[in-house]
């Protein structure tokens, strides 16, 4: 059955739409994993390709995504940035992502974020509301009218303000981008959910780690895909100079989001600013709840390299 069935039979709602969200992927990650790679890395030159193939490694977009859905892609788009300086996603990984979404047969393709930053600004410098759109994307603000209060039912969040196209979405797929960040340590997929949900976010800062697990354990990306051709190394969120980069030409894809969270930190090394303890607290803590897995390199986990 699929999500647009399951809100009909239930009468749709804010209620249906985190009815459908949740129990329709309860049980996703341990069926797109039944085949393929659980986390496809791939290491090349060209993001865009490199982000196709990681996800062929996991069986293809047509694995994800059927005809006729309405797709959410999550970029990190929240800082006037530009795609050099690694605070927000690369708009080529997300032209790939969409140019596949679109050839498996998705009838609507939504682009979006709340930004931290300007939406208008950020939108324009990070490069990605053009990019996005040319390839056959929407790309909207995010206003406040956007969100509708539903209980997340988390460990510490429960009502609170959720982007309403996340709602209605038949799959969401998430975009980050790997970076450092001033307070959780690393931003890596599971604090890229932050861009879904409006109100007072400060307040998640007090118990961040533990909210940034709830809010994977309410969103349930249906794929996620980490972009490390650029990871920021120091000063992040934002970054501040191109000092602050590294090239890595690497994009991550898997279906776990602690098992792709544990890859992504171990670019970063036991580098300062960079805090691995707080890190793996959190990722543990995720995996406690029967999130995923923080052996990233359990079977299952595939490596190529592209010419």
């Amino acid at each position: 059955m699929d999500r647009r069935r399951f809100l009909q039979l239930i009468a749709g709602g804010a209620a249906g739409t985190f009815l459908a969200r949740n129990a329709l992927s309860l049980s996703l990650p341990a069926e797109q994993s039944a085949s393929g790679a659980l986390l496809g890395v791939v290491q090349g030159t060209d993001p865009g390709a490199a982000a196709i193939k990681a996800v062929e490694l996991l069986g293809g977009m047509k694995k994800f995504v059927k005809p006729g859905e309405s797709v959410l892609i999550k970029p990190n788009i929240s800082w006037d940035r530009r795609p050099e300086q690694a605070a927000t996603t690369n708009p080529a990984v997300v032209k790939a992502v969409i140019g596949m979404v679109r050839e498996a047969g998705a009838e609507e393709i939504t682009v979006a974020d709340n930004t931290c930053n300007n939406a208008q600004n950020s939108y324009r410098r990070s490069g990605i509301k053009e990019t996005a759109e040319a390839a056959g994307a929407r790309v909207p603000y995010v206003v406040e009218n956007d969100f509708e209060e539903v209980n997340l039912k988390g460990e510490v969040l429960n009502k609170w303000k959720v982007y309403r196209p996340a709602l209605k979405a038949d799959r969401i797929i998430n975009l980050p981008v790997a970076k450092h960040h001033g307070l959780s340590g690393v931003s890596l997929s599971m604090k890229n959910m932050m861009g879904l949900i409006g109100g007072r976010r400060n307040l998640l800062h007090q118990k961040l780690g533990e909210s940034i697990v709830d809010l994977t354990a309410y969103f349930k990306p249906d794929l996620i895909i980490l972009d490390a051709a650029r990871i920021l190394i120091a000063n992040g969120p934002q970054g501040s100079t191109l000092d602050d980069v590294e090239d890595r030409n690497i994009i991550a894809a898997s279906t776990d989001p602690v098992r792709i969270d544990a890859f992504g930190i171990s670019l970063f090394g036991d580098r300062e600013p960079f805090n691995r303890e707080y890190v793996s607290r959190y990722l543990k803590i995720a995996e406690s709840r029967g999130l995923g897995s923080y052996d990233y390199r359990a079977k299952g986990f595939k490596k190529v390299k592209l010419g």
